[in-house]
């Protein structure tokens, strides 16, 4: 990746276990709301990217299912206890990236911790996440615990403006020896869901507020792809 010789570091891509380097003419400034500084940036990525991260989730998914659900469960326990020992730390990245104080991050992330603990199985396959800005760390985790523990694979887009928590949570799946490519994000906007539509997902997934949710919904209706909307 490129970076301006100015400005906030970019925060990169993570597909098949490690941190992703692309190179993009665009980037979008992650601005801390309570001060309107610009304090990260994120790639505005495109097919390519969506491409490569599918391909990485669809590889992955088949020796991930074999693995069988107890230890998948393990896989799962053994990042709630990571992100537990680390919940300061992602309460301050949400504190910085959306409107909200120390106590209701710290809550947010509690929520996160508990989504993975107790999460029931839900379907299988290769599946793309889009998360708003709204609760970005508690929607992530409620849509990929359940079906990750069901034996599927993910990619994760994460709302631009508020990309930092989500990164982490999945630098995080490497600390706990989660095998490569189980989950996979990319940064962008509408380019980089149309991109993940095309690139051989079995489902678009969304949680966040129902009006982006109607726009995300229709970017999959035109491409012919089953679509899930839960609101958080």
């Amino acid at each position: 990746m490129e970076f301006a010789p100015e400005g906030p570091m970019a925060i990169p891509l993570w597909i098949n276990g490690h941190a992703f380097l692309t190179v993009s003419d665009s980037f979008f400034d992650v601005t801390n709301p309570a001060t309107g500084e610009a304090i990260r940036r994120v790639p505005l990525c495109g097919a390519a990217e969506a491409k490569e991260a599918v391909a990485a989730a669809r590889a992955a998914q088949p020796l991930w299912a074999d693995m069988g659900l107890a230890a998948r469960r393990v896989c799962l326990s053994h990042l709630a206890d990571a992100l537990e020992r680390y919940t300061g730390h992602f309460a301050k990245l949400l504190v910085q990236e959306i409107a909200t104080d120390e106590a209701k991050a710290t809550a947010e992330v509690e929520t996160a911790i508990a989504a993975l603990r107790g999460a029931e199985v839900g379907e299988t396959g290769v599946f793309a996440l889009v998360v708003d800005a709204t609760r970005p760390l508690a929607g992530f985790t409620a849509a990929l615990a359940p079906a990750l523990l069901a034996g599927a694979t993910m990619v994760v887009k994460p709302s631009p403006r508020a990309p930092s928590a989500v990164y982490a949570l999945c630098e995080l799946t490497a600390r706990a020896d989660w095998p490569a490519g189980v989950l996979n994000l990319v940064q962008g906007d509408t380019a980089a869901i149309d991109g993940l539509c095309v690139a051989g997902i079995d489902r678009l997934l969304y949680r966040g507020q129902p009006a982006l949710g109607v726009d995300i919904g229709a970017i999959a209706d035109a491409a012919g792809m089953p679509y899930e909307m839960k609101t958080v």
